[in-house]
């Protein structure tokens, strides 16, 4: 039996999304079907929108969510209706290369749900293999990871993407340890995640960088211990300032600009590590001399949704946002109605919120 639900579809390179009723068929073997209660409104979402991920439109959007199980396929045994979950795009496989090695947190192959949810008969992209900005969506059950029900959804949702991509930067990426000295070049929602992450790791010293003097505020209520106004002062020589002229221990690139990630090189201490979490454009280069990266030592590393394993991390920071010690819940600028998507990447592009979430509907 197909569900009819609303949902926002993307369906042209940059024109603005619209609420459409979609049909949404029951599970099959290795699926879910998720009754969703909230979706955050991520940058990549716009990307989509704009055709900046690639062209399989009509895409429906939405992928930084929380809901409840209504069903699973026949063969699905670590899910049941009523589980309340948080979804996610990395639905290890378990047989590839990097499963098979006991890295299953880089996994190649992650899985997606077979069947197609349709718009008019049309198939539907869904962003990340998600597609929340729904009332119902169908995922594979692997990436739908039950964590604690007492949670709530427009806070713990937003383990699904961004705020989960900082936390593992600065924790699964960077290593952060204890008395590390750390900086985070943008402090959006994933750069203030890393901050966070920074200090639940034991960092000593925590700058934060950003050229708004508004989202520097988000960054020190996150823990950072310094801000920098980029656009008053070098950054570089800043954080050499702050730390004893050397640079930091571990420096977190979360703008995805070639500019921003040569500071960023330059910021780090020698033998220091550079993660690099921003997601750039496909025209981007970089253009680095060799004897800078052979002399200054160290570790270079792209950390892609903060090499995290959902399984293992999602219950785990939805029990330490319980127990008050991981503030989920000042991420959330806004709640809004699905049909307020278009405006909500407006305020996004215009720095004015860290996330809009979409309460779409009651755990049922």
């Amino acid at each position: 039996m197909a569900h009819e639900v609303r949902a926002v579809v993307a369906t042209a390179p940059g024109d603005p999304v619209r609420v459409e009723t979609i049909e949404v068929p029951d599970p099959g073997p290795g699926e879910a079907l998720v009754a969703v209660a909230a979706c955050g409104v991520c940058h990549t979402d716009l990307h989509y929108r704009e055709g900046g991920i690639n062209d399989d439109f009509p895409f429906l959007l939405g992928h930084e969510a929380a809901g409840t199980v209504e069903a699973v396929g026949d063969d699905v045994t670590d899910l049941a209706a009523g589980d309340f979950v948080v979804l996610n795009w990395r639905a290890v496989c378990g047989d590839c290369r990097a499963c098979r090695r006991g890295r299953p947190q880089y996994c190649f192959a992650t899985h997606n749900a077979t069947q197609k949810m349709t718009l008019d008969g049309v198939a539907l992209s869904p962003a990340l293999g998600i597609g929340a900005f729904a009332e119902k969506t169908l995922v594979a059950a692997g990436q739908a990871t039950k964590v604690d029900a007492r949670a709530r959804p427009e806070a713990v949702g937003l383990l699904g993407c961004g705020v989960m991509a900082g936390l593992g930067a600065s924790i699964n990426t960077g290593q952060v340890g204890l008395g590390d000295s750390v900086a985070v070049f943008g402090c959006g929602g994933v750069g203030d995640a890393a901050i966070a992450g920074a200090r639940l790791a034991g960092a000593a010293t925590v700058i934060a960088v950003d050229l708004d003097a508004r989202k520097l505020e988000f960054a020190e209520g996150f823990g950072a211990t310094h801000t920098v106004d980029a656009s008053q002062v070098d950054p570089v020589e800043a954080i050499r300032d702050l730390t004893g002229g050397f640079g930091a221990d571990v420096v977190i690139e979360a703008v995805g600009h070639p500019a921003v990630f040569y500071q960023a090189f330059h910021a780090r201490d020698l033998a220091g590590t550079l993660v690099q979490v921003g997601v750039p454009n496909p025209e981007m280069r970089l253009d680095l001399p060799m004897i800078d990266f052979f002399g200054r030592g160290g570790q270079l590393k792209p950390s892609w949704y903060g090499d995290c394993l959902p399984s293992r991390d999602l219950p785990l920071y939805t029990d330490l946002y319980l127990q008050g010690r991981l503030d989920l819940d000042s991420f959330v600028s806004e709640t809004i109605a699905l049909d307020e998507v278009e405006e909500a990447f407006a305020k996004m592009e215009e720095g004015e919120v860290l996330r809009s979430v979409v309460l779409i509907g009651e755990r049922s």
